[in-house]
């Protein structure tokens, strides 16, 4: 493949030069200067002069490089509705104003303005009081969020934060009670990669430059949490294989542990527990880029300019979050949840001839969520709460 620079192929370059580690080279005798993949992805989606969540036109939708659930109809802001209503009512007091819903990593507020929609519809919650935050750090994102609430609920606007606003204010943003949405973040979190070469577990670096490219070096393991979190995730790593280690994952269940009042997180993702990572299909690990609506497992391809995803591990995340205090009240897949949840009773009856009519529509999403695209078993949730 032809050496394409992206946005943030300059900022790498300067983090090579800076970091000091050195890296085995794959082909060749040698060393060369270096940075870990998790720093390579750091940089290219959270660097704050051209990381790809940071900067640029809006990621999500048809115009964007990927879709989310919301995308789907309003389907699963209905499922998510019911479920706070739920809760909403084991908690009901009388000094309880409203419930908090918060979404971190809103994009550009779809799924947060579709659930704001369903609960302000009178047969699913008239009366019941609600609050909105969306934690959202990218601006083309933020500056549509408006558009999205006008076009999608046509209510008060939410509240908009960045995170570090958050982390800094969560006492006062965080207070309970609390439904925290993390629709798809998990999965754009950097990863390490790691692999088994001469019976021992190493790191893959990145090493190069924005002129000739980059590459993968070998180096030792950078962090001893690495290994810890392979034994709490369940991987396995025979010779040759690849793993996707996610450090940053366990830091955000931990440090939202911390800071968060009485409240529940809802993590919805795509992911499998790390038996199955581990399975010998995936020998080359999970981690995907996509552009355009289109899906490689090429990193190196325009850095900054495309989506660089891993798949989760749930065994870890759920681990972690027991050991940082969290109770796991729910886990299972996607299907699974919208079916808990009464999907099946919004398919309506119609007579089929208007293809492009709402009901048609609407059975079409429910078919589609629940059976298409490999989305219903792909994607899992997991409903965590701090008392």
């Amino acid at each position: 493949m032809a050496i394409i620079k992206g946005p943030a192929s300059a900022a790498i370059e300067k983090r090579i030069s800076e970091s000091g580690l050195r890296g085995a080279e794959l082909s060749a005798g040698g060393e060369a200067a270096c940075i870990t993949f998790a720093d390579y992805m750091e940089a290219c989606l959270y660097d704050p002069d051209s990381g790809y969540y940071r900067v640029g036109d809006a990621r999500v939708g048809k115009t964007g490089d990927f879709y989310t659930v919301s995308g789907v109809g309003d389907l699963m802001a209905r499922a998510i509705a019911g479920a706070a209503l739920q809760w909403r009512s084991e908690i009901a007091r009388d000094d309880l104003a409203s419930l908090l819903l918060a979404e971190w990593g809103a994009g550009t507020g779809r799924l947060s303005a579709q659930l704001a929609a369903v609960l302000s519809e009178g047969e699913d919650g008239s009366g019941i009081p609600f609050r909105q935050l969306l934690i959202e750090d990218h601006k083309g994102h933020q500056n549509e969020i408006a558009e999205t609430y006008k076009m999608l609920h046509g209510g008060p606007l939410p509240v908009v934060r960045i995170s570090d606003e958050v982390w800094e204010q969560a006492e006062r943003l965080l207070a309970g009670p609390l439904l925290l949405i993390a629709n798809e973040l998990l999965d754009a979190f950097p990863v390490h990669r790691v692999t088994r070469k001469d019976g021992v577990i190493v790191e893959l670096g990145v090493a190069g430059d924005a002129e000739n490219g980059f590459r993968y070096v070998r180096l030792p393991l950078t962090d001893k949490r690495i290994r810890m979190e392979m034994d709490r995730g369940e991987l396995t790593l025979e010779e040759g294989e690849i793993r996707e280690v996610c450090l940053a994952a366990g830091d955000w269940i931990r440090r939202l542990a911390s800071a968060m009042g009485h409240g529940r997180v809802l993590i919805i993702d795509y992911g499998d527990c790390g038996e199955e990572l581990s399975a010998p299909y995936r020998s080359e690990g999970t981690f995907m880029t996509y552009s355009n609506h289109l899906a490689s497992d090429e990193p190196f391809h325009r850095p900054g300019g495309r989506d660089l995803t891993a798949h989760v591990n749930f065994t870890a995340v759920r681990s972690c979050a027991e050991e940082a205090g969290f109770i796991t009240l729910y886990y299972g897949t996607q299907k699974e949840f919208l079916l808990e949840q009464g999907m099946l009773q919004l398919l309506v009856e119609h007579d089929g001839a208007n293809p492009f009519s709402y009901e048609s529509r609407r059975n079409r999403a429910i078919r589609q969520l629940l059976l298409g695209d490999n989305m219903s078993e792909s994607f899992k949730v997991l409903l965590l709460e701090k008392r």
